[in-house]
């Protein structure tokens, strides 16, 4: 097992250094034509109930499979559905609740319906938990996302909360929440990667004590990044993968990266990066390779009804 160090956030809470991005079972229904005849249709219903509960199995013993290795932050979100799998995923690695970093996230919908607080403590029951390590809002919605903050405000100060968080925001959208609200936020959470730095980003959310956290910190294994010059020399100096090389750039920047997968041979790699350091000059090359490239979308230019 691999321990993850911890860095510690504005308010004084420790977060692990690298985070796991579950996401969903991955599992999607099959619609039934309704002509097909009824012996038909009820067949086609117990074989996706069966290929479903296939894959929550699956995805159950990779989760905990990741925290036996030493992951202890989950990124988890209300719109990906399974959280008792999580749980069990925890109880199945033999680990306590307090073990983990646990963070939730109010999806855009819940935005829109002003239905953060009740979803939130609904979830939390659905759960079995007591409290959550950080909640953040999914996307910064156009003319939702202040008074979902300060919604999340109030978790916070009632206790449910340890943490405040972000995701998606420019720095506009975290200067509003600065200038309108009480509690700056601890993290913002956004794409980056070296195709994509977000450089003036990243200095001005530390600059206030924000900490980053990097979703698509892999830029989803892009060829650009797979047939890098300077990635691929770095890797052989250091005997590691090019993915092993960007995640440990990401740590040394103080950027927490969340590398998603359900690989478990990669998911010890994605760890597996504290026993070596690259010079300050090898950052400044990884830095170099930045085109500006997002893979992900833009919030300033994004229909928030189209994602979670």
């Amino acid at each position: 097992m691999i321990t993850v160090p911890r860095t510690t956030l504005k308010n004084g809470v420790t977060i692990p250094a690298v985070g796991f991005g579950h996401g969903s079972i991955g599992f999607v229904y099959k619609p039934i034509a309704q002509d097909n005849v009824l012996g038909s249709r009820i067949g086609k219903k117990i074989t996706n109930r069966i290929k479903y509960e296939i894959a929550k199995y699956k995805h159950i013993n990779s989760v905990a499979h990741a925290l036996d290795i030493g992951y202890r932050l989950i990124d988890y979100s209300f719109a990906y559905g399974n959280g008792k799998e999580i749980m069990k995923s925890i109880k199945k690695a033999g680990l306590k609740r307090e073990d983990i970093f646990l963070t939730l996230r109010a999806s855009n919908i819940q935005q829109y319906e002003g239905t953060v607080r009740e979803d939130f403590l609904r979830g939390m029951e659905r759960m079995g938990l007591e409290y959550v390590d950080m909640f953040m809002f999914h996307w910064p919605v156009t003319d939702y996302f202040v008074n979902t903050y300060k919604e999340m405000e109030k978790l916070y100060k009632e206790g449910y909360v340890k943490v405040l968080g972000v995701a998606n925001c420019h720095q506009h959208h975290l200067q509003a929440i600065i200038d309108t609200c009480e509690i700056i936020p601890a993290i913002d959470q956004f794409e980056v990667h070296p195709l994509f730095t977000q450089k003036s980003l990243i200095e001005f959310c530390q600059s206030r004590g924000i900490t980053v956290q990097a979703y698509t910190p892999l830029a989803r294994n892009d060829d650009r990044l797979s047939k890098n010059l300077i990635l691929q020399g770095l890797a052989k100096k250091y005997n590691k993968t090019i993915q092993q090389i960007i995640l440990r750039w990401d740590v040394q920047l103080g950027v927490i990266p969340i590398p998603h997968s359900l690989n478990t041979k990669r998911q010890f790699q994605n760890i597996d990066i504290f026993d070596f350091e690259l010079t300050n000059e090898e950052i400044k090359a990884i830095d170099s390779i930045n085109i500006n490239s997002r893979l992900r979308f833009d919030p300033d230019n994004l229909d928030f009804h189209s994602v979670g």
